[in-house]
């Protein structure tokens, strides 16, 4: 299903195929488990379960790549990172940094919107146990090659959340810019920068899990520093 992702023509048409993919069986019988069997709180909820395309504007400056939808944060709502705790971090930062506006993001139809900025998931289905294979983040791949290149004009800097999404950016250089990936790859780490001419910087952020909010690894002042910095790196700052 990802072959079709090179023929989307846009944004609208790449997020109508995204949502129709069926390439990874396990990924498949898994986000359709969690939309059947549901979680308690949200059990009267008709759950998405399906892939989850990316979301905000097409002249967005700053990318924001993560892992992969929550089973019951993006594949239950249909955007991503919304309906979970981790979104609950994330747009807040985004809110703060004036990259969104509002600071919350709750059901697909709230409202949001985001500015100069477009959040994508290295793999679009949610994964058992929060953990996608190398198999289905390359088979998913191509959902990211072109959504890169449907808003390369304007793209200046890509934000990594976590060692996946960071590992999952460097094929990218060769299949939408042409340019050969690092050799070594840079290490991931919090506040790691990379940068290479004609193409995105790359910034490295911890991800936005409860795993890291909750036990102090991230905190919203060191979220507050990475968007300020892509700000930036991307020119917005000198825009009025």
């Amino acid at each position: 299903m990802a072959a079709r992702a090179p023929r989307a023509a846009d944004l609208s048409e790449l997020d109508a195929a995204v949502a129709d993919c069926f390439a990874c069986p396990r990924l498949v019988a898994w986000r359709e488990e969690v939309a059947e069997v549901r979680r308690a709180a949200f059990r009267d909820q008709v759950y998405w379960g399906r892939p989850v395309p990316g979301f905000g504007p097409a002249d967005a400056r700053i990318a924001i790549l993560g892992l992969a939808p929550a089973a019951h944060g993006g594949n239950r709502t249909g955007r991503i990172f919304t309906g979970d705790r981790s979104g609950d971090v994330l747009f807040a930062a985004l809110h703060r940094a004036g990259l969104a506006n509002q600071p919350t993001s709750v059901a697909a139809d709230d409202g949001l919107e985001l500015r100069h900025t477009r959040i994508a998931a290295a793999v679009r289905c949610a994964p058992p146990d929060n953990k996608p294979t190398p198999a289905e983040r390359d088979t998913c791949a191509p959902w990211l090659h072109r959504e890169i290149e449907l808003i390369r004009p304007t793209l200046r800097v890509v934000v990594t959340l976590g060692a996946f999404a960071w590992a999952a950016w460097w094929p990218t250089l060769r299949q939408v810019y042409g340019v050969r990936p690092p050799t070594p790859r840079p290490v991931f780490g919090h506040g790691a920068h990379w940068s290479c001419d004609a193409v995105p910087q790359v910034l490295g952020c911890y991800h936005v899990s409860q795993q890291n909010t909750f036990t102090g690894r991230l905190t919203p002042t060191m979220l507050d520093e990475v968007f300020a910095r892509a700000r930036s790196l991307a020119g917005l700052d000198e825009l009025h």
